[in-house]
């Protein structure tokens, strides 16, 4: 069996094309390149109730791509967001909060994209006992909440921007997901098809950024430069494994 390691590499730069409809968006697919890793199977034994909620072995979220073409694959979990460009203006908080349900022993969504300051909800739908801990490297509120089976929802915010805020169950090492904080709103998070819009631009020239969890595994950042102007801006992202020599 063959086996890769990988490294890390300076984050890939890149200028997109613009059509001439529909202003104010930015919107584009994010693919793979090549044989995606494989999920690895999850233990969950150690926990009866877990285990009960998985008859067939478990599996990670490391890498979850769509149905693809040949050696390309749509590919899920990819934080997009504008990392630079945008004008001076506020950007109101929402009261509305936004919600990671602990479901199945798994955290429901995996990657997701708040506001700075907004209040994030976390559930507990199992009937086992979670803990919820921020390994925020930018906000120094520590949180680290036990949630036994029928707690209320634990109430946390992110005070600062970051990309990304990793969150972790103590009782459960396989569960893990990310939060990306942001100032604004411009962000979003592709599905199994890969696809992402980003909404409400004026025009512009901005900088998106595209973010996987496995950027320390051979799946670096990647920034492209996109320039809005009467119409639609669109940019496709694709990773490649990179390889250690």
């Amino acid at each position: 069996m063959k086996l890769f390691t990988f490294a890390a590499r300076a984050v890939v730069v890149s200028v997109v094309t613009i059509s001439t409809a529909d202003a104010g968006k930015i919107s584009g697919s994010v693919t793979y390149k090549g044989k995606p890793r494989p999920p690895k199977s999850i233990l969950m034994s150690a926990d009866a109730v877990c285990a009960a909620l998985h008859p067939t072995q478990a599996k990670d979220e490391k890498m979850i791509v769509g149905k693809g073409e040949g050696d390309i694959h749509p590919l899920a979990n990819v934080f997009v967001y504008v990392k630079s460009g945008l004008k001076k203006q506020d950007h109101p908080v929402p009261d509305k909060p936004v919600v990671i349900d602990q479901k199945g022993c798994t955290y429901v969504p995996h990657v997701l994209g708040a506001r700075v300051g907004q209040e994030i909800q976390f559930k507990n739908s199992d009937k086992t006992m979670h803990n919820v801990h921020s390994l925020s490297k930018k906000t120094s509120t520590q949180f680290n909440r036990g949630m036994p089976a029928g707690s209320p929802n634990a109430k946390y915010k992110l005070t600062k921007p970051e990309v990304m805020a990793k969150i972790k169950c103590d009782a459960h090492t396989w569960m893990t997901c990310y939060v990306g904080a942001l100032e604004h709103p411009f962000f979003a998070v592709t599905g199994k098809d890969g696809k992402f819009s980003i909404d409400s631009l004026d025009d512009g020239e901005y900088e998106i950024e595209a973010w996987h969890e496995m950027e320390k595994k051979g799946l670096p950042r990647q920034v492209a430069k996109v320039t809005v102007t009467g119409g639609a801006a669109t940019h496709d992202f694709e990773f490649v494994r990179i390889k250690k020599k």
